[in-house]
């Protein structure tokens, strides 16, 4: 026990473990005085959010700087041990060393920030929190009935994914809008041009404020990319379906509204067309047909066939 108290005296220890828990003492300090300092001006929640994690970090860093200048002051070979460390822990601590890496790129080149709604690989939501190992999304849905609406289920996503993954940023890039579909069915007796007329009423007044902002940011956006000419104004397409004709508005929106602003152009598809007696919706239906009486010129031959969406029957 003596030997071991003489080696541990030699060393150093005991000072050393003293300056250690001085170096604690002043991160704790740092961090709340940090975080006091803040407190005192009236700030959104979100800019406190940040303010905090920045504090976090400028005290962590300062308490490793202090830690590695206490335990490593003795020794006269201060690169070759940094060295040797840094090859032994790349190996040992891989992916923790790759989301350290991924955070940077995430902290330097922002190609997202809390508050941006993003999807990464098979995962979107709105991004709440990026620390130094993982980020956290407040999920949202990608396809079927919950598209776009929230989930209530918080991902955590690795930051290495960055260098792995596809991202997509829906509120922050070289536009801020995206084009939303709304597709309608018409049988082959309506009167589809109107429904055309009708349908681009509803979405260029659905979507008049957004092609105004959506003009700006896209000159503004030429000047750093090779932004192509882009028609930004509502349209309706047309296409033949087998059980009617297929009409699909496309039109701008905001990326966080777009199963509202659906849900606003089909209510009002709804209660247009229901006013309208020459047009009708399509939907999968068994019908007989003549084609004696009905066809474009009597053949005097009886056909039968079935099939297609709306289960034709012809005679």
């Amino acid at each position: 026990m003596k030997n071991i108290l003489e080696y541990v005296h030699s060393m150093g220890l005991y000072d050393r473990l003293f300056d250690s828990a001085l170096a604690l003492v002043f991160f704790v300090l740092l961090h709340w005085a940090l975080v006091r300092l803040f407190l005192q001006f009236p700030h959104e929640k979100q800019k406190l959010f940040l303010w905090r994690k920045a504090a976090t970090y400028c005290s962590v860093s300062v308490l490793v700087f202090l830690l590695a200048f206490v335990w490593l002051r003795g020794f006269h070979s201060l690169s070759t041990f940094i060295g040797l460390l840094s090859a032994g822990l790349a190996i040992a601590l891989k992916d923790p060393i790759t989301n350290i890496a991924g955070w940077l790129f995430i902290m330097l080149r922002k190609p997202f920030e809390t508050g941006d709604r993003v999807q990464i690989g098979n995962y979107a939501g709105d991004v709440i929190d990026v620390d130094i190992f993982q980020f956290t999304l407040m999920e949202s849905g990608i396809s079927g009935i919950s598209k776009d609406m929230r989930t209530g289920r918080l991902i955590k996503i690795s930051n290495s994914s960055v260098f792995t993954e596809p991202q997509v940023n829906f509120t922050k890039g070289w536009f801020e809008y995206i084009w939303n579909t709304i597709e309608v069915c018409v049988t082959f007796e309506s009167n589809w041009k109107k429904a055309m007329t009708i349908l681009e009423e509803i979405v260029t007044n659905e979507s008049k404020d957004a092609g105004i902002d959506a003009r700006e940011t896209l000159d503004n956006a030429s000047e750093r990319y090779m932004v192509l000419d882009m028609r930004l104004e509502p349209r309706v397409l047309a296409a033949i379906a087998d059980n009617g004709v297929v009409l699909t508005a496309v039109y701008l929106c905001d990326p966080r509204s777009r199963r509202l602003s659906s849900s606003r152009v089909s209510e009002q598809i709804l209660e247009r067309f229901s006013g309208e007696k020459e047009i009708s919706f399509a939907y999968n239906t068994q019908r007989s047909f003549c084609n004696v009486t009905e066809g474009k010129g009597a053949t005097g031959n009886g056909i039968a066939r079935t099939g297609g969406l709306n289960g034709d029957v012809i005679k």
